[in-house]
């Protein structure tokens, strides 16, 4: 999909050469259709590296994209720049009168505390609230998977042994289902957390379907009935080299931290690691602008409150 990004973006210069097309907002004004209006919650501390990795994956499609980050204002960025965040976001009280197709609610490295212990969960919930009648559809990825489904529907996390990192396989469980449509029967995903949610406690609640699964890192692809919220426990997002810059930072800070499994050639850490997620990951972005956003989404965006 041509996303229009602001000028001066960073993510514009590393997309434009990886020869991904992005929309000068000269062209995009040219075009004589209503642009998808889409905005993410970026929750993770590497801000412009989440910034490249979800646009990459919203370019892949024939229709125009407005994009619009969003920060918490109830939170102070450690890692971005302040120079950046007053240039290119917005703060959730900015837009709260606004209406969007799609919102995308990324992950956190936050899964070891209680939900009402992150600063900015009373942030957060309001704008799981305001999404039900100014959102058509939101994606949810990693912790923002877990911070949606305890929030919308009661589903607890919980602490898993040792951390579930790596690249692993998957299953598809219902092939028809939208969101995985021309997905092969198994697929790789990478994973980055220290918390899961247990399929008995999704398969316990009604308007819940599980889509994909993996034998190893458990639930991965939950959609709702109503096709308005999709929830992804893992990162397909991620660049080649992402979990093996965790893995020498966590190795530099001292912790217990293992080889990202299923990743280095040989679980060797001096090999290149393999890319072999990133088709899926387009199929995954590409399926949810078109089935779950641009199709369904009313062309006045001022009646999602009451569209089904």
């Amino acid at each position: 999909m041509p996303v229009n990004i602001p000028q001066g973006l960073p993510a514009r210069v590393r997309l434009e050469a990886e020869n991904v097309f992005t929309m000068p907002e000269d062209r995009a004004d040219r075009q004589d259709i209503r642009p998808l209006q889409v905005a993410m919650v970026n929750l993770m501390p590497t801000k412009e590296d989440t910034e490249t990795q979800v646009l990459r994956l919203l370019s892949n499609s024939p229709l125009q994209v407005e994009f619009t980050l969003l920060r918490m204002g109830s939170h102070e960025s450690r890692h971005t720049s302040e120079e950046h965040l007053r240039t290119f976001y917005s703060t959730f009280d900015e837009v709260a009168g606004e209406n969007f197709d799609g919102l995308i609610i990324t992950g956190a490295p936050v899964e070891l505390m209680e939900f009402d212990q992150v600063d900015y969960w009373s942030e957060l919930v309001e704008i799981m609230d305001w999404s039900r009648e100014h959102v058509f559809s939101t994606l949810h990825t990693c912790w923002g998977a877990q911070a949606g489904l305890f929030h919308h529907y009661g589903i607890p996390k919980y602490e898993l042994g040792s951390k579930m990192f790596g690249v692993f396989e998957h299953e598809v469980l219902l092939p028809h289902s939208p969101i995985v449509r021309g997905f092969d029967e198994g697929f790789a995903a990478p994973h980055s957390r220290h918390t899961s949610v247990a399929r008995e406690h999704v398969d316990a609640v009604p308007g819940l379907d599980v889509v994909a699964v993996s034998l190893e890192a458990g639930v991965y692809l939950v959609t709702s009935e109503d096709q308005r919220q999709i929830f992804v426990t893992g990162h397909p997002e991620y660049d080649r080299d992402t979990l093996r810059t965790e893995y020498e930072r966590d190795v530099l800070r001292g912790l217990p931290v293992s080889v990202p499994a299923h990743y280095f050639p040989g679980d060797d850490p001096a090999g290149l690691p393999r890319m072999r997620w990133r088709s899926h990951a387009f199929l995954l972005y590409a399926n949810w602008l078109n089935y779950y956003v641009y199709q369904r989404t009313p062309y006045d965006l001022s009646m999602i409150s009451g569209a089904e």
